[in-house]
């Protein structure tokens, strides 16, 4: 229907009448205006929105209109809203993604190299299958949710994404504002000024910057190692003290006026030997036969007890804390540590999420590390692989700011010279990136929970944390284990044991050889001499039988010489035994 020519000379004109004027006062009913209406509500007929058709208020009727949003990729059907019913209606994000037309249906998906995420699997290995790690395993998963092939190309220029002076952005957040990839599965932090160029699903990973630094060689305990308590200064001077002490109380021993005249008829007296006997037995706590008698001997006596009971008592205190306490000697334990310091070297990696932690921390302490990055030279490095080499070769003096998981996961592989020292500076997370408007988003978002519902992140993160770890020599936890002393550590004593009772046993046969030797010598002159007196005293009493006695006046009697040749029984049986 038409409308124009319905004025003529500025009046309201239809067909050779005068029409309707809306500056009029008063309105006046169009008679043909109904009749208009009664029709229109009956035409129908097929438009660009769908089937058009009115009730009898003249609305339409039976009409759905859809519901769009832009994105990267084009218009995104979103859902529909019901004339009918009156409601809107959202399709399931599986369903709405399914619906967008793109122009190349594999997904091109941007990673970085770094370990355990993405790395080269050695051999010769084409696509996805030259990659293995926590994210190409990820990327396989999400590609099975979204049924569409993908293919992995690392990042150009090996960064993560790091806004330039003048607002541009490189590395894989600079891919995905470029609409270069549809995905970035790496660990890429989470940041509000990401999120404001890119989107990010919910986290797959919870994280935190920790610090690493590297481990103090563990030195094997020797077989002397019970000795360490003590320095080998003190054990000289212990050695000299305990000779010092033994002259000490042999010269008082002997000077002593209570002592002096009985030493030279008591067959007991204090001997050398007696002083080393004595000052031993009080170094080992034990008793001994013979003691100090008069005040003087006592008095130094007395004083060798007293320092004998606090130096043993010293040693067995540090010997218990050094035998069954592992103590970290490292003089840095938290952030505050570091940046109360100026010996150790610490920085991140430029560009980097942790960077800029600290570019923009409001916490003083995390400020003052921050003005001591930005002054120092060389303390910043472009990898984590670089990053954890200068920790290696620093000989602990650099300390290394990387996200935690990276952190635990160098830590457990050789040389295992490694060690994450105190607890994360914050808490955030790593999440799947996509360009901003991407309709993977919502979609990869529950594809995320339900993964991390069923587990199968966590068996992610234990195959590739725990199961390859190449520091796991040490045994399970046994609580009984970690308070007893290993052999190792006390192998000493036994040594010891061993060597003094093969000493003795040496010094009796030496001591058994020498007597037998001794005593064969002594029987043989003694038995000269019995023969020699036998043979004296047989012509003495022949003498004494049949001769008179001229000193005594009297002859021997019978019973005399009877006893005689009974003593002189006896005087053989004894030589017969020597």
């Amino acid at each position: 229907m038409s409308f124009s020519e319905t004025k003529r000379d500025g009046v309201p004109y239809h067909v050779g009448s005068d029409g309707l004027s809306c500056n009029r006062e008063t309105l006046r009913p169009w008679r043909k205006g109904r009749e208009i209406i009664d029709a229109l509500k009956h035409v129908t007929f097929d438009g660009l929105t769908g089937f058009v058709a009115f009730d009898s208020n003249g609305r339409r009727a039976n009409y759905t209109l859809m519901l769009w949003e832009t994105t990267s990729y084009g218009f995104q059907e979103k859902g529909a809203w019901d004339s009918h019913n009156r409601t809107v209606t959202f399709r399931p994000a599986n369903e709405t993604f399914k619906r967008v037309q793109r122009e190349n249906s594999t997904l091109i998906v941007t990673s970085i190299l770094t370990e355990p995420y993405l790395m080269v699997k050695p051999g010769n290995y084409t696509g996805n299958d030259r990659f293995e790690g926590y994210c190409a395993d990820l990327a396989k998963k999400v590609s099975e949710e979204v049924g569409l092939p993908y293919r992995i190309i690392p990042v150009a220029d090996n960064k993560y994404g790091a806004q330039s002076e003048n607002g541009t952005w490189d590395g894989m957040v600079g891919e995905l504002i470029a609409q270069k990839a549809d995905l970035a599965i790496a660990p890429l932090t989470i940041t509000s000024v990401r999120e404001r160029v890119i989107d990010f699903t919910k986290p797959f990973m919870k994280l935190g910057i920790s610090i690493m630094l590297k481990k103090e060689s563990a030195q094997n305990p020797g077989f002397f190692s019970f000795m360490y308590p003590l320095s080998t200064e003190i054990w000289v001077c212990v050695i000299f003290a305990y000779i010092s002490v033994s002259v000490v109380l042999l010269l008082v021993n002997r000077g002593s006026a209570d002592e002096g005249e009985e030493e030279l008829h008591d067959k007991d007296a204090f001997t050398v030997s007696d002083s080393l006997w004595f000052a031993l037995g009080a170094f080992m706590q034990q008793g001994t036969d013979k003691e100090p008698r008069s005040v003087t001997e006592r008095l130094a006596g007395s004083v060798w007890w007293f320092f004998t009971l606090i130096l043993i008592s010293s040693y067995t205190a540090n010997l218990a804390a050094f035998l069954t306490v592992a103590r970290m000697k490292t003089a840095v334990n938290s952030a505050d540590d570091l940046a109360k310091q100026t010996e150790i070297k610490y920085g991140t990696v430029t560009g980097g999420s942790t960077e800029e932690f600290f570019q923009t921390s409001k916490i003083e302490v995390y400020q003052q590390m921050w003005s001591f990055m930005s002054q120092e030279a060389n303390v910043s490095v472009a990898t984590n692989e670089e990053g954890v080499k200068r920790v290696r070769e620093s000989f602990g003096k650099y300390a290394f700011l990387l996200e935690s998981p990276t952190n635990e996961y160098t830590n457990e592989q050789k040389p295992c010279d490694t060690v994450k020292v105190g607890s994360d500076l914050d808490s955030k997370g790593y999440g799947i990136a996509t360009p901003r408007g991407s309709d993977l988003s919502d979609f990869l978002n529950m594809k995320i929970l339900i993964l991390r519902e069923n587990g199968e992140l966590a068996e992610l993160r234990k195959k590739w944390w725990l199961q390859n770890s190449e520091c796991g020599d040490t045994p399970p936890y046994n609580p009984d284990s970690n308070s007893s002393l290993k052999f190792s550590k006390l192998a000493g004593i036994f040594y010891i044991l061993i060597f003094g009772v093969v000493l003795g046993f040496l010094v009796a046969l030496v001591e058994f050889i020498y007597v037998s030797i001794t005593t064969r010598h002594k029987s043989n002159f003694c038995g000269n001499i019995c023969r020699r007196s036998e043979h004296d005293q047989s012509h003495e009493r022949r003498e004494q039988y049949h001769t008179p006695q001229p000193s005594q006046g009297v002859l021997v009697t019978e019973p005399e010489l009877i006893l005689l040749e009974e003593r002189e029984h006896v005087f053989r049986r004894r030589c017969s035994h020597i």
